[in-house]
């Protein structure tokens, strides 16, 4: 059976030119360099979110809200098993990573389900797109309160102090607010957002790589990658993908219980599968401030998240050619 692999992206190509750059050239975007990247961390997040709300289409959410049981299946496979298999992990291979690298797995872990590929890949694989995109935006908005309480708990777990009210305030005031916000805009903003989607896309995406950039350079000014080499990399790569794939096979099983048809199936699947890259790059600064091992522990997202498109993306392909038959 044949397969296409999946179209060039030139946004993951973005993130592996600012990590480069970051360890070739990392005093212009270090916080306190000359070019001051530590305000795009900062406010740039709060972008991120606003443009996120400004093109959520409500209308979208309500046309999957009925299927329940899905929903659940899905939000249970990305709060509940994604931590679980972590911590499981973790109790039986303790030594397999270095703190700061359980604590960026265990971050992917917590993350919400990404929006725009889940739902992307659902429609390639001819699944149910409606409860996608419920699930998806759902599991975004849980993630405010969700992703904070998780990271509080497992940090504490670990001897590392997070105070858990103040960062629930800041992501509610960086992240819930400008989606409100850009809900509400989208009575004045939203055909102009429709539009321009590219230059809306493109100024998401360069706020994320910006915000990827910023936290490389202060990983790398404080010596953090000088005690890790390129090994490091293959190693979460290789734990991104059996992560995956753990989380993919379980889910197949619960879909099979729940008895679901096959386009359920590709929808829970699919979602329930995936950690978003859009969610984990901007909140990375509040969960974890000023911590010099930052870029450390964002790069098991960034590895997940390249890893898991280009896994479904196959399977996408091979679901569409079994739906159509």
């Amino acid at each position: 059976m044949s397969f296409r692999l999946p179209k060039l992206d030139y946004f993951l190509i973005g993130l592996v030119l600012m990590v480069a750059l970051a360890l070739i050239w990392p005093v212009p975007g270090k916080s306190g360099g000359p070019l001051h990247f530590e305000y795009v961390t900062t406010y740039g997040v709060s972008v991120v979110f606003f443009l996120y709300g400004l093109t959520l289409s409500p209308e979208r959410m309500k046309a999957g809200v009925l299927h329940w049981r899905l929903h659940i299946c899905v939000q249970f496979a990305t709060f509940v098993l994604f931590p679980v298999l972590l911590l499981a992990a973790r109790m039986l291979m303790p030594g397999l990573f270095s703190d700061d690298l359980w604590l960026g797995f265990f971050y992917v872990a917590a993350l919400p389900s990404t929006v725009s590929s889940s739902v992307a890949m659902t429609n390639i694989a001819r699944g149910n797109v409606p409860a996608a995109v419920f699930n998806a935006s759902l599991s975004s908005l849980l993630g405010v309160f969700v992703t904070p309480l998780l990271m509080s708990w497992y940090m504490r777990r670990n001897g590392i102090d997070m105070p858990l009210l103040p960062v629930i305030f800041k992501v509610v005031m960086l992240v819930l607010v400008p989606i409100v916000l850009g809900q509400i805009a989208r009575r004045w903003l939203g055909g102009w957002a429709h539009r321009n989607a590219f230059w809306v896309k493109l100024a998401d995406r360069s706020t994320i790589l910006a915000i990827v950039y910023n936290s490389f350079c202060d990983s790398v000014a404080a010596g953090v990658w000088s005690a890790n080499d390129l090994t490091v990399v293959l190693e979460i790569a290789v734990a991104s993908v059996a992560l995956f794939l753990v989380v993919y096979l379980i889910m197949n099983g619960v879909c099979a219980l729940m008895g679901f048809n096959i386009r359920d199936r590709i929808a829970c699947q699919f979602c329930g599968s995936k950690k978003s890259l859009a969610t984990g790059v901007p909140l990375a600064p509040v969960m974890f401030g000023q911590s010099a091992a930052i870029g450390l522990i964002v790069a098991p997202i960034m590895v997940f998240h390249f890893l898991q498109l280009v896994i479904v993306s196959v399977l996408a392909a091979r679901f569409a050619k079994r739906v159509t038959d």
